[in-house]
């Protein structure tokens, strides 16, 4: 059997591309309709007017609007326009407004490049994409709440996937806050904040001060959302000292992110990385020779700086982008995750070091639940004669690629051995992709976070939807609906019906008892244990769900 190659590792990349890309209908839900007799009638569900879904905050009043019950807030701003000479600045503070301000639509997109967004036809019905306006007026948050009254909710803030490069707060239909919201009785807030080289560039090293902060203004936009929470959430019904962040993919690194930030004490106290996490941001000395590399791609001199915010977002990312190639150049075969436009280990806003390695400090004290899914790298979907490989010919493969590194070298036969023993029943192209997926990350963060005296726990999760005939499997992105109670909503990620949604009930279940007290136990999956080193206590998610030690690690430990 032949593969083209390109084609193999283009489907690769599609089969990862919801990182964070995707879309929504404004008034879509996934609850379940009752079944209607003849005397059934059917009643209104949208409510919207003058004294309807009005809720106070520091800076003025907004207005929402009630749908099923559940009262949502769409684009209220929580930071000013970063455009101009807010540019690679922290954030500033929202002007006040003495109006009702309408908070009925979603707020811009952060900056980014949107050409082709919509290129590949099958992620694009896949992830059902929702882009709208991009521009630096992007500080912006979105509410669900079951009422506008003093109860005091538990808190979920959602932090969108892309890396650190792409997506919005809505971007997938499954990102939704309506139903956990209705289902747990709690408060949903997703987030828009800067990203790419407009959040992330570190021009500190040829700026001075002024720019001291710029490598990680994005993150700051973060803090600045947390601080919003906490200032305002109890006018929305929710309550500020019980806030949970909750993120995949990039957004999953970005709640490590700032868990470890000092700025975010006192904001967080429940944390849910999903298929993303990190335990380190970026090396200075890295992220200050890109800046270098950024102003003298703008043709700028260090006195010029400045001019760096007068230029057109877009122009200026293009320019940034060319900067980043022209140092991997340089670097040669360096590793290319050492920089980029990422959040900086600055010392000051973010730790230099291991994060979590001082078992008294930030964070110390809040409980974390990793889940990454077992075929995070999915490479089949709409290539069908992958699912006929041989064991020699992915072992070949795994050469040149895995997943989201580079190749294994002469190391991937022996890696392969290792999952195929592991995993017996498994096929040569799910073998691959284990592979390709693994939990590398996961147990390096929760191992670094049991340091600390706050536990931790491990989910690994492995339903796999049957669409595109049975080829998608436990994808990137997969769990984040099953989790946020979504899985008839996000139907071209699960088909929906009821075998998706036993699954979903149980995994809603135990996130908000983790919101609630922190710990996932009381629902309907088999008693939770935390993380330790020693066993890796992992829960299987699936039709049956079931706790293993470290299923994966005599594989795992040998990449």
């Amino acid at each position: 059997m032949k593969t083209n190659r390109r084609d193999f590792f283009q489907t690769m990349g599609a089969g990862v591309a919801g990182f964070g890309l995707a879309a929504t209908l404004p008034l879509a839900s996934c609850a379940v309709p009752a079944a209607k007799t003849d005397n059934d009638e059917d009643e209104q569900v949208l409510f919207i007017g003058d004294d309807i879904a009005i809720a106070d905050t520091v800076y003025g009043k907004v207005r929402g609007f009630i749908l099923r019950g559940i009262t949502q807030f769409r684009g209220i701003p929580y930071g000013a326009d970063t455009g101009g000479k807010n540019r690679f600045m922290p954030p500033q503070k929202p002007e006040s407004w003495d109006n009702v301000r309408p908070a009925v639509w979603w707020g811009n997109s952060a900056p980014q490049i949107m050409d082709n967004r919509y290129g590949n036809a099958y992620s694009s019905f896949v992830d059902h994409w929702n882009y709208d306006d991009v521009s630096e007026d992007c500080l912006k948050l979105n509410v669900w709440t079951p009422a506008i009254d003093d109860k005091k909710r538990p808190v979920m803030v959602w932090l969108h996937g892309g890396g650190y490069t792409n997506g919005n707060g809505i971007e997938q239909d499954g990102y939704m806050g309506e139903n956990l919201s209705r289902k747990g009785d709690i408060v949903f807030v997703s987030i828009n904040h800067r990203l790419g080289p407009i959040g992330f560039t570190d021009l500190s090293g040829v700026g001075g001060e002024k720019y001291m902060h710029s490598g990680n203004v994005g993150a700051l936009d973060m803090v600045a959302a947390l601080e919003w929470v906490n200032e305002n959430i109890a006018n929305f019904g929710g309550d500020p000292g019980n806030v949970a962040i909750m993120g995949q993919s990039g957004g999953g690194a970005k709640v490590c992110v700032l868990s470890a930030m000092p700025k975010a004490a006192g904001l967080i106290h429940r944390a849910v990385p999903l298929s993303g996490s990190s335990t380190s941001a970026m090396d200075q000395e890295m992220s200050r020779k890109l800046g270098e590399y950024v102003l003298e791609e703008a043709g700028l001199k260090p006195s010029e700086i400045d001019k760096l915010q007068d230029i057109p977002w877009k122009e200026y990312i293009l320019i940034a982008n060319r900067a980043s190639q022209k140092l991997r150049q340089d670097i040669g075969n360096a590793d290319s995750r050492r920089f980029g436009f990422a959040p900086v280990a600055d010392g000051i806003n973010i730790p230099k070091g291991t994060f979590f390695s001082d078992g008294n400090g930030v964070s110390s004290d809040v409980p974390m639940l990793i889940c990454s899914t077992f075929h995070e790298w999915g490479m089949a979907r709409t290539m069908p004669e992958m699912e006929n490989i041989t064991a020699d010919e992915a072992k070949e493969m795994l050469k040149n690629r895995a997943g989201f590194r580079g190749g294994l070298g002469d190391n991937a036969a022996a890696v392969y051995d290792a999952y195929a023993q592991a995993f017996p029943d498994a096929k040569p192209i799910e073998v691959m992709t284990l592979v390709s997926s693994n939990r590398k990350g996961v147990v390096e963060t929760a191992t670094a976070k049991s340091n600390q005296k706050a536990p931790v726990y491990v989910a690994w999760f492995g339903w796999e939807p049957p669409l595109f005939d049975n080829r998608m499997r436990a994808f990137h992105c997969l769990d984040i609906c099953f989790w946020f109670y979504n899985t008839d909503l996000m139907l071209t990620h699960t088909g929906g019906g009821a075998r998706p949604r036993k699954l979903s009930e149980k995994m809603s279940d135990a996130l908000l008892q983790f919101m609630r007290n922190g710990d996932p136990n009381g629902g309907s999956l088999p008693q939770w244990p935390a993380f330790t080193v020693e066993n890796g206590e992992t829960m299987i998610l699936n039709d049956v769900c079931e706790v293993k030690n470290d299923p994966d690690r005599e594989g795992r430990e040998m990449i």
